[in-house]
């Protein structure tokens, strides 16, 4: 898999990097490659899905970080037919309904957490947000 790293991606390794509470590296590297895990979540991906020449279902790989890799494998593959699909993020999904406090792009009030378009629209911004859940009075960027 290629992977491009992003900025929010780069910015989470780096805070963790600067802190110095961690007691051994091995409990720096644990917390490191579960922070890599969480960023990597909000991604989404692409599966390469195949079909043998007869038309009946082969087997689907992945993850691939954009259709063109996808099928750029699918190329070295050659047997059968390719094609590429997006597999939306999972941790997206579930930030979007339970709110990611502190996270670019999300509301940033501390009762609230949630993405901007879970918000009601107050004239050209946004107002409270839509969950019943949430007592949000307005977006806050």
């Amino acid at each position: 898999m290629k992977l491009t790293p992003r900025g929010p991606e780069v910015d989470a390794v780096v805070r963790l990097l600067e802190d110095d509470s961690y007691a051994s590296a091995e409990a720096l590297a644990r917390a490191i490659i579960k922070t890599v895990a969480d960023e990597l979540d909000l991604r989404d991906w692409y599966a390469l899905t195949h079909r043998w020449r007869d038309g009946t279902r082969g087997i689907n790989w992945g993850p691939f970080a954009s259709p063109i890799e996808a099928l750029r494998v699918a190329e070295y593959i050659g047997a059968g037919q390719f094609g590429a699909v997006k597999l939306y993020s999972p941790g997206v999904l579930v930030a979007n309904a339970k709110g990611r406090k502190n996270t670019a792009g999300y509301c940033r009030r501390p009762e609230c957490g949630h993405a901007p378009f879970l918000h009601l629209m107050a004239g050209s911004g946004r107002g409270g947000c839509g969950l019943s859940s949430c007592g949000c009075p307005r977006f806050t960027k």
